[in-house]
């Protein structure tokens, strides 16, 4: 009865701000993390087995054989946003494993002109100053092996900051849920993201509004909403692995992606749409690694009205030695699509290896 209790609850709370649901919100939360992944085009959802699956689907975790560390860097935007992620997982038991990991995504440096012109009316440039704006993600995950053979299940608790500066900041606090299953070789994966919503609360500096407020005459009159929700968004996975006279391996993996909401993917609908993403790891002795993927299938209006698919390919490289591994990836090859191509790099290092 409890459970009922609160799943009516939920519901109503939902409804009650449903106004405030976002196609797009807490984006930073979705571009991923380990160049590895990334270098697959994120199709990872099925075969992610060490410490970064508390980010790509927590049910990975139960894999871990010991402790890990994982680090991330990447620049967007020429340079102008820097992203970084770092990630710890350990086994608890034989069944189950933990992790906690830390995203931040921020431009530094911003240019504040709401002072520019002082109280005469002149132009002061000593008035400037600079600002930050970061979006901080924190995550524990949690993950256990099913007592049905091949099956384990994950789940992540994200507290979610993000600070523009003294103008504005918010809390914002969100599950998801992570299922994987194993048979035959064949590994299926399901990630679900905000599965109970993502819930931010802004608070808004209204001094620093105002100096603002109506710059453009009719614009920016009123403060925004302080609340958003980030509607849920779900990730089914499949992999299989093949080994090629002992030495050779070969991973196929795919991943379709889908938001409960009309977008631009490139099948979509008022109910849901669907990116597919593909993915492919070649790799030598367990040492060294070829990877190449495809996803952010998308369709694009021209100018003539007319619609074409772009797409985002990524390839990436990776080498890993007594328990260091070390991973590149170049994402968006060729500016397929509207995005940026970034050069990422990413470490893990298994924590066995200092007790060795």
């Amino acid at each position: 009865m409890k459970k009922i209790q609160f799943f009516l609850l939920l519901l109503v709370c939902t409804a009650n701000y449903g106004q405030a649901v976002r196609k797009y919100s807490n984006e930073f939360m979705n571009i991923g993390v380990d160049a590895a992944a990334l270098g697959m085009a994120n199709a990872v959802t099925a075969s992610t087995a060490d410490v970064n699956s508390g980010y790509w689907n927590p049910a990975g975790l139960t894999k871990l054989e010991d402790s890990q560390l994982a680090l991330m860097h990447a620049s967007y935007f020429a340079n102008i946003a820097q992203y970084d992620y770092i990630g710890y997982a350990s086994p608890i038991d034989d069944r189950s494993a933990y992790g906690i990991s830390l995203i931040r995504f921020g431009v530094d440096d911003i240019l504040n002109t709401t002072e520019l012109i002082d109280s005469d009316g002149n132009i002061d440039y000593n008035r400037i100053s600079l600002f930050s704006t970061a979006d901080y993600g924190f995550t524990f995950s949690y993950a256990r092996k099913l007592t049905v053979p091949g099956f384990q299940y994950g789940v992540n608790a994200k507290i979610i900051r993000r600070i523009i500066g003294k103008f504005a900041d918010s809390w914002g606090f969100g599950f998801d849920v992570g299922l994987q299953f194993e048979k035959n070789d064949w590994q299926f994966g399901l990630m679900v993201r905000d599965i109970t919503t993502t819930y931010n609360v802004w608070n808004i500096d209204e001094k620093e509004y105002q100096k603002i407020a109506d710059a453009i005459p009719g614009q920016n009159q009123e403060l925004p909403e302080s609340t958003e929700i980030t509607a849920p968004k779900a990730q089914l996975g499949l992999s299989k692995k093949f080994i090629i006279r002992y030495d050779y391996s070969i991973m196929a993996a795919a991943n379709v992606n889908m938001r409960f909401a009309k977008t631009n993917d490139v099948f979509s609908s008022d109910f849901v749409s669907v990116d597919p993403a593909l993915g492919l790891e070649f790799g030598y002795t367990n040492l060294v690694f070829v990877r190449a993927g495809a996803g952010n299938f998308q369709n694009i209006e021209q100018l003539d009205n007319t619609e074409k698919v772009s797409f985002q390919p990524n390839i990436g490289l990776g080498f890993k030695y007594k328990g260091i591994q070390v991973d590149y990836a170049l994402t968006d090859l060729g500016n397929q699509s509207a995005a940026l191509y970034s050069n990422i790099f990413s470490l893990k290092v298994d924590l066995s290896l200092f007790r060795n």
